[in-house]
């Protein structure tokens, strides 16, 4: 057995399903470098059958990377595995990810079928995969949690004998205990014998839906599993799925007791999750382990004692191991374009030229208002600059209101690159601003939720505002971020106007 553990990252296909988290080509491929960076073996790019936009991405992908696998995710279904051969054709390593559901539950209800017909459906879809001559295949048990072990095995040996070299057992659910988890790994290990052998791997695809996913994988690890398929800041469907840093950083401390091996460099997991918070618009719990702003704060005064006589008594890790360094050079309106293009190359953005003549413009604007910025506000700007490209751009925004005084708002848009303005009063300053923008864009929405939520503290502070509007029976979500809550609203608004040709 190998000591070595591939990482599979699939932020980009399992954590972009997230609703309102949704990344364009452009934000995929940062994404995906920055991943490569990090040292990531596998890279899912995402379902190509899905989508145009979902086989553009593998594409562009493909063509981003250097040396990770780039895998595309398909359906036992010919026409999934035609599209996902297609889309990696610029791929330097190829992995094609098949699979079916092996459950009762799935075989019963989903499929109504039964268990022999969805073992002739799983090899069939192997071995048609096989024709397409990627470098790897992987095939997934989908609800293998909950699948009876003794079958799942069946299915396991013959997808292996069909041409699979990587076996997928995701607790689709989250529903398995760490223990059970464990054993199912076990008793693949030992009765299927490509397994023993080394011909074939597990990999672990674990989901949080009761917060047992970090541990599950772990016990898959220690049962044999040597693919674990995660995401940054354990980002995923409902509750989410395994965290790549929980992971990372939980080897790197046991590593005496658990001596495997892997290529994530962890001085960039911070980096890393601060960018995919900032692209998806879903900010990091400030507990959450590893990346989290408090996962290296101490506020008890026995605490705070303790770590000044020894960071050990209350640390177990460096923060520098995963990327935390309080040697900061200060953000201010008088740093020039050389020290923010370090900082962006230092939280994993590389921009040049008119790009980045554009960030250096919103930052000196944003330092103006706020004197110094930290990072999240820099990747909040870097993450904005797409907006010159947007159908429907916020060029002006005035706002009159207070006690006694009824709310006017004059707002100039910039649609398809022709200029309009309007004005209207409201019952508060964010309800006139978006009467007067209905007054320009006559569609049917409807402002269903939004969220307001402050990037750090003060009363300066950059604001981030989520929404949902609907339009024609489809919830969009849309962000936005400013140091006026309003023109935040008003952009976050905007963003999901944009988002409503793409339906």
């Amino acid at each position: 057995m190998s000591d070595r553990l591939i990482f599979f990252d699939t932020t980009l296909r399992d954590g972009e399903q997230v609703p309102g988290c949704q990344l364009n080509t452009i934000e995929k491929i940062e994404v995906a470098r920055q991943l490569e960076q990090l040292g990531v073996d596998v890279i899912e790019a995402g379902f190509p059958a899905s989508s145009p936009g979902d086989f553009n991405s593998v594409v562009e992908i493909s063509k981003a990377v250097t040396w990770p696998v780039i895998c595309a995710l398909t359906r036992a279904v010919e026409s999934d595995i035609d599209a996902a051969a297609e889309a990696l054709k610029y791929a330097k390593y190829k992995r094609i990810h098949t699979g079916i559901g092996t459950s009762e539950e799935h075989i019963r209800y989903k499929f109504n079928s039964t268990r022999e017909q969805i073992l002739e459906r799983a090899v069939a879809a192997v071995r048609y995969a096989a024709k397409k001559k990627v470098d790897e295949i992987e095939f997934y048990a989908e609800d293998a949690g909950r699948t009876d072990n003794e079958y799942l095995a069946r299915v396991t040996e013959a997808v292996i004998k069909a041409g699979a070299t990587i076996i997928n057992i995701p607790d689709t659910t989250g529903y398995c205990l760490p223990d059970e988890y464990g054993a199912k790994i076990k008793y693949l290990m030992e009765h299927v014998d490509a397994l023993s052998s080394g011909k074939a791997i597990l990999s672990t695809h674990c989901h949080n839906d009761l917060g047992m996913a970090t541990a599950n994988t772990m016990s898959g690890i220690l049962n044999g599993a040597r693919q674990v398929e995660v995401t940054i800041n354990g980002v995923g469907e409902r509750a989410g799925n395994t965290s790549l840093e929980e992971i990372a950083m939980i080897l790197k401390c046991h590593h005496a007791t658990i001596p495997v091996d892997f290529n994530i460099n962890t001085t960039r997991i911070c980096s890393t999750s601060r960018l995919v918070s900032s692209l998806m618009n879903m900010p990091v719990q400030p507990n959450k382990a590893i990346v989290g702003r408090n996962a290296f704060a101490h506020s008890s005064g026995i605490h705070q004692d303790g770590v000044l006589k020894n960071t050990q008594t209350y640390e177990i890790m460096d923060p520098k191991d995963v990327g935390l360094d309080e040697n900061n050079i200060v953000m201010t309106a008088r740093s020039g374009r050389a020290a923010l293009k370090h900082r962006l190359s230092i939280l994993g953005i590389e921009k040049d030229g008119e790009a980045l003549d554009r960030i250096y413009e919103a930052f000196l604007k944003l330092a103006d208002k706020k004197k110094e910025l930290n990072d999240d506000d820099i990747l909040m700007l870097a993450g904005a600059d797409t907006a010159a490209t947007k159908h429907v751009r916020l060029d002006g925004l005035q706002v009159t209101t207070g006690k006694g005084v009824t709310p006017i708002a004059a707002i100039k848009l910039s649609v398809a690159g022709e200029s309009f303005e309007a004005a209207s009063t409201g019952n508060g300053p964010l309800d006139a601003s978006i009467k007067a923008l209905k007054q320009i864009i006559r569609r049917d929405m409807t402002l269903k939720e939004m969220t307001i939520q402050a990037i750090s503290k003060g009363s300066d502070d950059v604001c981030k505002v989520h929404m949902q509007v609907e339009n024609g029976g489809h919830l969009y979500y849309g962000f936005g971020s400013d140091t006026d809550i309003v023109t935040a609203s008003v952009e976050a608004y905007i963003d999901c106007i944009n988002k409503f040709k793409k339906k």
